[in-house]
């Protein structure tokens, strides 16, 4: 879309200048054009949908990082010869190459990305990878003019051959120059070539004695570059595979850029969208050095700047501007002194409605509201044109014709220093007719001015307000804030009197001024001195409120460090209990496996309930030691029932001490269940549990374990496994089993020693443990360890 803003009014408040530092944050020549030919869009979804593609690439920086872009050439033009069956240069196919490896790169970024709602992915979806391509054109050209050997088998089978030759060639020619019969002869012992030719260098005047060619003289003629005659065919042979190398490379890069040719359109259409992309990662680049923000976008002509700051200013000197404009009135009439800010002001609210309608984020604070238009008018700074011979004046006043003559509705207007150059008198008749056409005309306007009668204007006229650029009179320096509703003093008289004037001069020259300016500069005096106590009186409120809320937010920060320390507090006292109650466990199994060893050797019934009856017992026992051993205090389940009964291998929540558990016993008469928490079993309270999940269903086969107690000394285990000379599944099964083993008996590093061979039974190995649940790292052996041949993990 052909932007209607005019190149002139958009240089004169700096867009280029914008657009320069965009361009200097691109990829490559070809996206830097881009950027420095973007104009604003007049459309408001046009705008709206480039602010919010640029915010995505924001936000995407902001967290995983800013994709990496090369620097790269259009290949545009290779691919039309391409398509045309030409042959590109190993440069041309490079280029394409790296095209696609930045295609590949950015389809790889974008997957950080998927799951966000986000405009931005949309345009990384278009992108077509093609590796195989890529991966292709890499194989075959190792850099410029470099083909590698094995780019086919019949290149790689000439080098061979050639390599031979050479070698041949040499071997006779170090014969030569060897021999005691030539070697007077002889400039120098070396092998050198001519034309690709080996040849000797030989004295001129021993030319008859060396029989052969003659291929190259030296500077001086003292010396002649033979080929000699036992060397000739070697080299002739050379030269028919030198020709059949270069046929062969010729081959292979017509069937590249065949290749290419096939895939061109999908090529060139993936590079136009790797410019877009770099362009808005630009913007989001130079929006991060601005410090700025997306603003919400109208059309109704509201302009609404918070804290908005000038992009061109240093960033550390610039006052920021808060001003309004569209809304409660549409013409704006800022006062103050020269050097004040005014034209600062001016050119703010115009830059930034320009970068808004460019798709870019804008200095400003947040909540910030910024209008688009049809036409940006301007009318800043000395425009006088020597060679028509117009003064300031006149100039001023052509381009104010030329802005009535376009102003509508949908128009921003913005007027510096309205009506000077003229009489005073009727350069403020001037200024307060033209603000009044252009009020007519429904502009939306700003501007700045020195002359009273337009702070009058303003004040008595509708949908027109004052502003001023602040000035400390104490210090003789403008502060650069903008005040709106308040019209500028002229601050003459009050400079004057700080600088030394004499009180007389001053007095005389107060008669002489108009009791309308009198009065006007009495009110606005008035006003000024309500304004600085209302300032104070809210700065004084800021700070009590600033107070408040730094107590508040200590004694929050004061809560969450007890809530904390409580929290470790009992988890200690939870980790405690658990060790000692793992002790008690571990002592129990060995009771158990006595009872049991003794009921084997006895038959007899009433020795078998005489056991039950201790084993009974036993497990009362172990539920007191338990209660007496858990010093954490047992929070209330009450108001909680189970949704059915428990089963076998149901995941429940021990409530009290926030534990998570099976079922491995139902519960018994007394309402106990007995339930294993890690390495843990214990009984606990029906009423103290919480159903989380039903039983998981095993997802291989498990193999059949007995029901015997394992001793606490074979529990403890080893911690290495063997599994050479094994098969991979049978390898895996046992492993997961040594693992869980491991667990349970809090091992925390395990050695598997599998072999240094194949390596084939190692990468079963490490792709298992890559996706175990317990499994936290794991590393090969190093020199003392069993280097390659064992894998040391580290358990959770």
């Amino acid at each position: 879309m052909i932007s209607t803003i005019s190149e002139k009014y958009c240089k004169v408040l700096e867009l280029d200048k914008i657009l320069e530092e965009l361009s200097a944050l691109t990829c490559c020549e070809a996206a830097r054009q881009r950027a420095l030919a973007i104009r604003p869009y007049t459309n408001l979804s046009l705008v709206t949908d480039e602010l919010e593609k640029t915010n995505d690439a924001f936000l995407l920086s902001a967290r995983f990082g800013a994709p990496h872009f090369s620097n790269l050439q259009s290949p545009s033009e290779s691919l039309k010869l391409a398509k045309a069956g030409g042959m590109l240069s190993t440069t041309a196919l490079l280029n394409v190459a790296e095209v696609l490896r930045q295609v590949r790169l950015l389809s790889e970024w974008s997957r950080q990305g998927d799951r966000m709602e986000n405009k931005l992915m949309t345009i990384f979806s278009y992108l077509r990878p093609n590796q195989s391509l890529e991966d292709r054109i890499h194989r075959v050209i190792l850099a410029e003019d470099i083909i590698d050997d094995y780019a086919s088998p019949a290149l790689a089978d000439i080098r061979r051959k050639i390599r031979a030759k050479q070698a041949a060639a040499k071997s006779g020619i170090e014969r030569i120059i060897h021999s005691n019969k030539y070697q007077k002869m002889l400039q120098d012992a070396i092998v050198t070539q001519r034309d690709g030719r080996f040849v000797v260098p030989v004295k001129a005047e021993y030319r008859s004695e060396v029989p052969g060619l003659v291929h190259d003289t030296s500077g001086s003629g003292a010396t002649l570059f033979i080929e000699p005659l036992s060397v000739v065919e070697a080299n002739n042979e050379i030269r028919m595979l030198q020709t059949e190398e270069k046929d062969e490379i010729e081959r292979i890069l017509y069937e590249l850029s065949a290749l290419c040719a096939e895939q061109a359109d999908d090529i060139s259409h993936s590079f136009e969208l790797i410019l877009i992309i770099n362009l808005y990662f630009a913007k989001a680049h130079l929006a991060e050095k601005m410090q700025a923000t997306m603003p919400h976008v109208v059309e109704d002509g509201r302009i609404d700047l918070r804290q908005a700051r000038h992009p061109l200013i240093d960033a550390k000197s610039v006052v920021p501007i808060t001003v309004s404009l569209g809304d409660r009135y549409h013409t704006l009439v800022i006062t103050g002194p020269n050097t004040g800010g005014k034209t600062v002001t001016l050119k703010t609210i115009g830059l930034l409605t320009l970068m808004t309608m460019c798709g870019m984020l804008i200095p400003v604070g947040n909540d910030s509201t910024i209008s688009i238009f049809k036409k940006v008018l301007v009318d800043i700074g000395d425009e006088q044109s020597i060679e028509q011979s117009l003064s300031t004046f006149s100039a001023h006043m052509t381009n104010l014709v030329s802005i009535l003559k376009q102003a509508d509705q949908r128009s921003l207007v913005l007027v510096d220093e309205l009506g000077s150059g003229t009489d005073p008198e009727e350069g403020a008749a001037l200024a307060t007719a033209i603000l009044e056409r252009l009020r007519e005309l429904g502009a939306v306007t700003a501007s700045t001015t020195h002359y009273s009668e337009l702070k009058m204007y303003a004040i008595e006229t509708d949908d027109v307000e004052n502003a001023c650029c602040e000035f400390d009179v104490k210090t003789l320096r403008p502060t650069y804030r903008l005040l709106i509703g308040v019209p500028g003093r002229s601050n003459a008289f009050a400079i004057s009197r700080r600088l030394g004037l004499d009180e007389q001069l001053l007095e005389r020259a107060s008669t002489l001024v108009s009791n309308q300016d009198k009065s006007l500069e009495t009110v606005i005096e008035r006003l000024e001195q309500s304004r600085q106590q209302y300032e104070a009186k809210e700065a004084e409120y800021q700070k009590k409120l600033s107070d408040y809320n730094h107590r508040f937010e200590k004694m929050e920060e004061d809560q969450k460090k007890l809530d904390e320390e409580k929290e470790q507090i009992l988890e200690r006292a939870r980790e405690k209990a658990r060790k000692l109650v793992e002790d008690i466990q571990l002592q129990t199994d060995l009771l158990f496996e006595q009872v049991d060893r003794l009921r084997k050797e006895k038959e007899q019934e009433e020795f078998s309930r005489r056991a039950a009856e201790t084993k009974s017992k036993i497990r009362g026992e172990l539920d007191r030691l338990h209660q007496e051993a858990n010093p954490v205090s047992e929070r209330s389940n009450e108001g909680y029932h189970l949704p059915r009964n428990l089963e076998l291998g149901d995941r429940v929540l021990i409530y009290d001490i926030n534990q998570e558990a099976t079922v491995v016993g139902l519960p018994d008469r007394s309402g106990n269940v007995q339930v294993q928490a890690g390495p843990m079993k214990m009984r606990v309270k029906l009423k103290n549990l919480r159903l989380l999940g039903a039983a998981k269903k095993p997802s291989r086969p498990r193999t059949t374990v007995s029901k015997s107690v394992t001793k606490a000394t074979e529990r403890r285990g080893t911690s290495e496994l063997d599994l050479r000379g094994k098969m991979v599944d049978e390898a895996l099964m046992e492993l997961d089993y040594f693992i869980d083993r491991s667990v349970m008996s809090h091992i925390e590093t395990i050695t598997i020693i599998h072999g240094k061979g194949t390596g084939a039974l190692r990468r079963a190995v490490q792709g298992h443990l890559k996706g175990h649940k317990n499994v936290k790292t794991f590393r090969l052996g190093v020199f003392g360890e069993g280097e390659s041949g064992v894998t040391i993990v580290t358990l959770k």
